[in-house]
């Protein structure tokens, strides 16, 4: 079993809680596409744990301090 995300975020939180990442590139869409081994079935734990934690906050901070900079 996989479980796959364009997150790039969450797939850095994957990686730092352990989940052996697979694959990574770009899918036909043009989205980045990471998949991940989830035989055991933890990535949507750590999905939520990624949307309640300081980690998320972190990841939106970020991208609104890269809007700023790249709109002037």
């Amino acid at each position: 079993m996989t479980y796959t995300t364009s997150e790039l975020a969450l797939a850095a939180y994957l990686k730092m809680r352990g989940v052996r990442l697979i694959s990574a590139g770009k899918a036909p869409t043009g989205k980045f596409e990471f998949v991940f081994d989830d035989k055991t079935g933890v990535c949507s734990g750590h999905f939520v744990d990624f949307l309640n934690g300081e980690f998320s906050t972190y990841d939106s901070n970020l991208k609104s301090l890269k809007k700023m900079i790249y709109s002037k």
